[in-house]
């Protein structure tokens, strides 16, 4: 039995992608990881609710809204493409359609974000939680469902800025 399931590497298809920074987690969201009577789905569900309204780790807001967002997609060409975005101040939401595998692009994502976070937050060490959480899409409608999800987090987290938190290439 895995304690956590293994990532799902499917070339040229959809991934619906979510991580967070590590001064986001605090005993109540390891309390929950570590829950193994909660489907991943519910956990992930909890986890993102909690995050929406703590203000731990919650360091992308302002100009770090954009630097966040140039690097997701200045990327997008080689190894995914950006179908929808959102950029929480604590936690990141990604719809891609992969095209390498999703280590690689996780890690190339996190790896230019945390440099350019921390220079710029005058930090040191690892910005973002180890680990990520990934979902294929398995048809349209899960598709649709995953992308209002992510369009309409930073509205339901009642974000005044939620409008430049979110790109997506269809809007």
């Amino acid at each position: 039995m895995y304690k956590k399931l293994p990532h799902i590497n499917l070339k040229e298809h959809y991934q619906f992608i979510t991580f967070r920074t590590k001064d986001s987690i605090d005993f109540y969201l390891k309390k929950l990881e570590n829950d193994l009577s909660l489907s991943n789905h519910i956990k992930q569900y909890k986890i993102d609710n909690y995050l929406d309204n703590s203000s731990l780790g919650a360091y992308i807001n302002g100009h770090f809204i954009d630097n966040v967002k140039d690097i997701i997609l200045e990327n997008q060409s080689n190894l995914y493409e950006v179908i929808i975005l959102c950029i929480m101040p604590n936690h990141i939401h990604i719809l891609i359609k992969q095209f390498d595998d999703i280590d690689k692009i996780i890690k190339c994502i996190k790896a230019k974000t945390a440099l350019r976070l921390n220079a710029k937050l005058n930090k040191k060490g690892s910005f973002w939680q180890k680990g990520y959480y990934d979902k294929v899409i398995r048809d349209e409608k899960h598709f649709e469902k995953v992308y209002n999800y992510i369009y309409n987090n930073p509205i339901k987290a009642k974000l005044k800025d939620w409008e430049r938190r979110v790109y997506s290439l269809y809007e």
